[in-house]
């Protein structure tokens, strides 16, 4: 099953310095239908203006990742942490028992686009953590990526779940297939370009698949795209 969401379905809000949208249930947007997929619970696609961003505000129990689209994403928390992210970077933060931390755009003249996404980890009260990797942009041509994984590895930012978030960029007629074992689910987002999936469902930028029991996968750029793939349970 291939459950599509285009793009103006998800919940978009502009408050000047922030503007962007949510994928679940978020804030002043609520739908009791729309709260999670598997341990997912949190995609937001947000723009942050020059020199604005979130003050200190706590976390618990809950996996962050941070993508970095365009821009720079400064994350400051009380472990001690500091960092600057620009496109090719990760962040990851374990909340745990708790954590403090703030986000802002370290640039006061460009704006910075990031997804942020949250999961369940697979277990409350974990010792809080915060990692920063990268990967090869020039990698992602033509393949799946792995970027956040439960093994980590080199390049692949570790995290407190069970799944796999990928990403890829395809050529216009590039295939790729993507096999999905048995109880598993799979969130696609285009994030730019056009992508069609098993040739029946088509994604434009901004739209989202939640897919379940559905085997394989065959990923086929309609245009060039560039696109995340997650694997969970």
């Amino acid at each position: 099953m291939i459950n599509l969401i285009p793009s103006d379905a998800r919940s978009s809000f502009d408050r000047g310095w922030l503007r962007g949208s949510h994928s679940f249930s978020f804030g002043e947007y609520q739908d009791p239908e729309n709260t999670a997929f598997g341990p997912m619970r949190v995609a937001n696609d947000d723009v942050i203006a020059p020199g604005r961003g979130f003050g200190a505000h706590p976390h618990s129990d809950m996996e962050i990742v941070s993508i970095v689209l365009n821009g720079k994403l400064r994350h400051e928390d009380n472990l001690g942490n500091v960092a600057v992210t620009s496109f090719g970077g990760i962040q990851r933060m374990s909340a745990g028992s708790g954590v403090i931390h703030t986000e802002h755009n370290a640039s006061d003249q460009e704006e910075v686009r990031l997804l942020q996404l949250w999961f369940m980890p697979h277990t409350r009260g974990l010792k809080p953590s915060y990692e920063t990797t990268s990967f090869d942009p020039d990698a992602l041509t033509g393949q799946l990526v792995p970027i956040v994984s439960a093994e980590g590895g080199p390049r692949i930012a570790s995290i407190q779940q069970d799944m796999t978030i990928y990403l890829s960029r395809l050529s216009k007629g590039d295939t790729l297939s993507f096999q999905q074992a048995a109880g598993r689910r799979s969130y696609i987002f285009a994030i730019e370009g056009k992508l069609d999936l098993n040739g029946e469902f088509h994604l434009s930028t901004g739209d989202t698949a939640r897919v379940e029991e559905t085997p394989s996968l065959e990923l086929q750029a309609s245009e060039d795209v560039f696109f995340m793939l997650i694997d969970l349970p």
